[in-house]
């Protein structure tokens, strides 16, 4: 079966670095989409980044843009989400996803994905 397991999570100052990473299994990984979401305590999840299936394009919400960075290795059938300058509001689970043949904006969408990870926990202190 598919499986999507998240790792690098952590407790960290404000203005540190993560890397995540998500590890895929069960699936033809260089065609899926992948993603990262992430939810916060009483709030709604939200999109953080995506890359397409290619790894042609990337796309990243606003809150993120520049300080985060999402690639992915083929031949490890893995996600990774480099986060630098974080900050105590980017504390929260968070999660890849991934989504077969995904390209464009429809991975904005967490509805769009077909497979999800357990989640990661970062903390960011101030």
């Amino acid at each position: 079966q598919v499986q999507l397991v998240e790792s690098g999570g952590g407790l960290v100052q404000a203005g540190d670095s993560l890397r995540l990473s998500c590890a895929a299994s069960g699936l033809t990984f260089s065609t899926y989409g992948m993603g990262w979401f992430r939810q916060a305590p009483g709030k709604e999840r939200e999109f953080v980044a995506a890359i397409n299936w290619a790894g042609m394009s990337t796309y990243y919400t606003d809150s993120t843009k520049g300080r985060f960075s999402i690639s992915r290795d083929n031949a490890k059938n893995t996600v990774y989400l480099q986060m630098n300058s974080l900050k105590p509001e980017d504390t929260a689970v968070y999660y890849c996803a991934a989504k077969n043949w995904g390209i464009g904006e429809q991975l904005r969408r967490g509805g769009e994905y077909g497979y999800w990870g357990q989640g990661t926990q970062v903390t960011v202190s101030s």
